[in-house]
């Protein structure tokens, strides 16, 4: 996977609070059995009207917010159901990172955990970065994964991540890759369970060669 040391684009504000997992991805895109397509539903009952018009007038709509890589959201986002695809839904349409004040724990975890970066901000520079946004002229955002550093026009701002999410962004690894960094020590636990407690080792074939 790609290693992301900074995260630098162009920001939206999406002021909604409590943008909920149904909002980011309506259920009928959710029929697929692969993860492709899920761009074309992100957040499309705000995209587009009941006939499949867009929106003039909705944020990412706009051409001034055409390429945003940064999103600016309200509290609480990502709140409602558990699906993954409202992730890989904003990861395919281009989005980078999310800066919010707060987020649904079970969205933060899918997310950080596809590397799509959440930062929180308190809700003060939250609402400077979503002035900042709207202003063509100087709406560009520099993230630095490594320092934790967030800067734009008028904010500059440090965030806190967890040290296992730092390090899959820092060094490309998913949640599978970052277990694997620690395997000499899992082959280690493993050998002294089984010297412990050999008894218990490959118990379900054992049984299936005495039936």
């Amino acid at each position: 996977m790609t290693r992301h040391v900074r995260i630098d684009g162009r920001a939206a504000a999406l002021r909604i609070e409590n943008l909920d997992t149904d909002q980011i991805m309506p259920k009928q895109f959710l029929r697929g059995i692969d993860k492709s397509g899920l761009d074309a539903g992100l957040l499309h009952d705000l995209r587009f009207d009941a006939s499949g018009a867009v929106r003039p007038d909705f944020v990412l709509n706009r051409a001034e917010h055409k390429d945003t890589s940064i999103l600016i959201g309200g509290s609480n986002f990502g709140c409602g159901s558990s699906r993954e695809h409202a992730v890989w839904g904003l990861q395919q349409f281009g989005i980078r990172a999310v800066v919010a004040s707060s987020y649904a724990e079970i969205f933060y975890s899918n997310a950080m955990n596809n590397r799509l970066l959440l930062v929180t901000l308190p809700p003060q520079l939250v609402a400077k970065l979503m002035d900042d946004a709207d202003d063509p002229s100087g709406n560009a955002i520099e993230i630095d994964i490594s320092a934790q550093t967030l800067r734009s026009r008028s904010v500059q701002a440090t965030f806190e991540l967890m040290p296992r999410h730092r390090q899959m962004f820092l060094e490309g690894l998913d949640s599978i890759g970052l277990s694997l960094t620690h395997q000499a020590q899992i082959a280690a636990f493993a050998r002294d369970h089984w010297a412990r407690q050999p008894w218990l080792r490959d118990v379900a074939a054992a049984t299936k060669r005495r039936l």
